[in-house]
C-alpha cells in the first residue's frame, strides 16, 4: 500500500511515464579531446550555494515510507549540502526540520480552505528562521488516484480488513511503525489556528489575489511550485515570485498533463534569463539532470527516487543514491566536454531544436493572458 502511494500517479499514469519517457528521449552530444579533469559539481540557487545542483522535492507523510524518514532526509541534505524543502504536510514539524537541517530546509505551503490556517504556517515559517517558501499552486483538487483508491488508502488512516491484510505480510515496516508512532501530518497536529488535515480537501482558492497577499506577507525569497504554462510564468514573475518552479506534479495530478521537461525551455523563453527556474518531474538520473539544467533550469529537485532509496534501503540507501547520482552527473559533464554546472546549457544537447526560439522580449504581464485576467481581478 505504501509503495503504491508514493509510485502512484493521477488516473491511468500515462503522466508519470510520458515524463520518463520524454525525457529519456532527449540526446546529449559527446564531445572529446577536451580536458575535463578538476570537474565541479556545485552552483548557486537564489544566492545561496550547494555542493550539487539538485535537492530535496517536497514530499508529505514522507515517515509512511520508513519511520524516520523525514530525519535520514534532513541528515542527507546536511551531510550532501543541498537543500530540504520539507512539505506542509511533512511527519515531522517544520521546526523541528529547520532545525535538523541547519537552515538548510525551504518550506513548501499548501493552501486549503482556511487562509488563516495557511497564514499561520506562513508566519511559523518566518518565526523558525526560513529563508525560502514555496507555495504550491498545481493542487486545486487532490486527482483521483486508482492505486490508493483501490487499497483503501486515505488520510486521515483507516483500518479495515483488507489494510491489516497487507501489514501482515509486511511484518518488519508494521512492527517499525508501530514502535516509533503511526505518522501524522505534523505542521497541522501543532497547528494554533486548525489542527485538521484533510488530504481531499479543495485548494482551489489559491489565486492570484492570494499571491499578491502571499507576496506582501513573506519577507524571504518567494517560489511558485507547479508552473506548466508560459503565461502563466511570465504572470507569477511579475507578481514578485523570486523563482518559477516547473513542474507537472510528476504526474500525480493531472494525467494528461504534457511532460513537463517540454514546459520547461517554453516558460525559460518566455520568461528570459533574469528569473531562476527550479524543475521537477521525471528525473531518475545525473543525466536527466544534465538535461534539466541544459534546457533552462537553474537547479532540480529529486522525490520520488530518494524515497525509493529509503523504502529499499534506509538512510544508507538514501546516501548511496545521492552518492550515485552525483558521480553520474560528474561522469555525464566529462563525456560531453563540461568541467562545471554554469557551463551547461544548449550545445550540449544533440537536437537542439528541442528548444523554442527566444521572443525578441519578455511579455508584459498586461499583454498576456493571465495578466488580463490579472487586471480583471479572476
Amino acid at each position: 500500500m505504501m509503495f503504491d502511494f508514493v509510485d502512484g500517479s493521477a488516473g491511468s499514469e500515462f503522466g508519470t511515464r510520458r515524463n520518463e519517457r520524454e525525457i529519456e528521449r532527449i540526446q546529449l552530444q559527446p564531445r572529446v579531446l577536451v580536458n575535463v579533469e578538476n570537474r565541479r559539481l556545485d552552483t548557486t540557487i537564489l544566492g545561496k550555494e550547494t555542493s550539487l545542483p539538485f535537492g530535496i522535492a517536497p514530499m508529505g507523510m514522507c515517515d509512511l515510507t520508513w519511520p524516520g524518514a523525514d530525519r535520514m532526509l534532513a541528515a542527507a541534505a546536511v551531510q550532501h549540502e543541498i537543500p530540504l524543502c520539507v512539505s506542509s504536510a511533512a511527519s515531522t514539524t517544520l521546526e523541528e526540520m529547520h532545525r535538523l537541517t541547519g537552515g538548510k530546509a525551504w518550506f513548501q505551503l499548501y493552501v486549503g480552505q482556511s487562509r488563516e490556517a495557511a497564514f499561520d504556517l506562513v508566519d511559523r515559517a518566518a518565526g523558525a528562521g526560513y529563508e525560502f517558501l514555496v507555495l504550491t499552486v498545481d493542487t486545486p483538487q487532490v486527482s483521483r488516484r486508482i492505486r490508493d483508491l483501490k487499497n483503501g488508502f486515505q488520510v486521515p488512516f483507516r483500518m479495515g480488513p483488507r489494510q491489516f491484510l497487507d501489514f501482515a505480510c509486511h511484518p518488519r515496516w508494521s512492527l517499525q511503525t508501530l514502535m516509533t508512532g503511526v505518522p501524522k501530518p505534523m505542521n497541522f497536529e501543532t497547528a494554533q489556528k486548525s489542527n485538521a488535515f484533510a488530504r481531499s480537501e479543495s485548494r482551489g482558492g489559491t489565486d492570484w489575489r492570494f499571491l499578491d497577499a502571499l507576496r506582501n506577507r513573506w519577507n524571504g525569497k518567494l517560489i511558485i511550485k507547479g508552473v506548466m504554462s508560459p503565461d502563466d510564468a511570465v504572470g507569477i514573475r511579475d507578481a514578485g515570485a523570486d523563482a518559477v518552479y516547473v513542474s507537472n506534479h510528476g504526474g500525480r495530478q493531472l494525467d494528461s498533463a504534457p511532460a513537463a521537461i517540454h514546459a520547461l525551455p517554453q516558460i525559460r523563453a518566455a520568461i528570459g534569463t533574469d528569473t531562476p527556474l527550479i524543475f521537477d518531474s521525471g528525473l531518475r538520473s545525473g543525466e536527466d539532470i544534465v538535461k534539466a539544467l541544459a534546457l533552462g533550469a537553474d537547479f532540480v529537485m529529486l522525490g520520488r527516487p530518494l524515497i525509493y532509496a529509503i523504502g529499499a534501503d534506509g538512510a544508507r540507501g538514501l546516501d548511496s543514491l545521492i552518492d550515485y547520482i552525483a558521480e553520474d552527473i560528474s561522469i555525464t559533464l566529462a563525456q560531453i566536454g563540461r568541467k562545471a554546472i554554469g557551463e551547461l546549457d544548449a550545445s550540449v544537447l544533440a537536437d537542439p531544436t528541442l528548444l523554442p526560439p527566444a521572443p525578441d522580449s519578455a511579455p508584459e504581464s498586461g499583454n498576456s493572458v493571465i495578466g488580463k485576467l490579472r487586471v480583471e481581478g479572476r
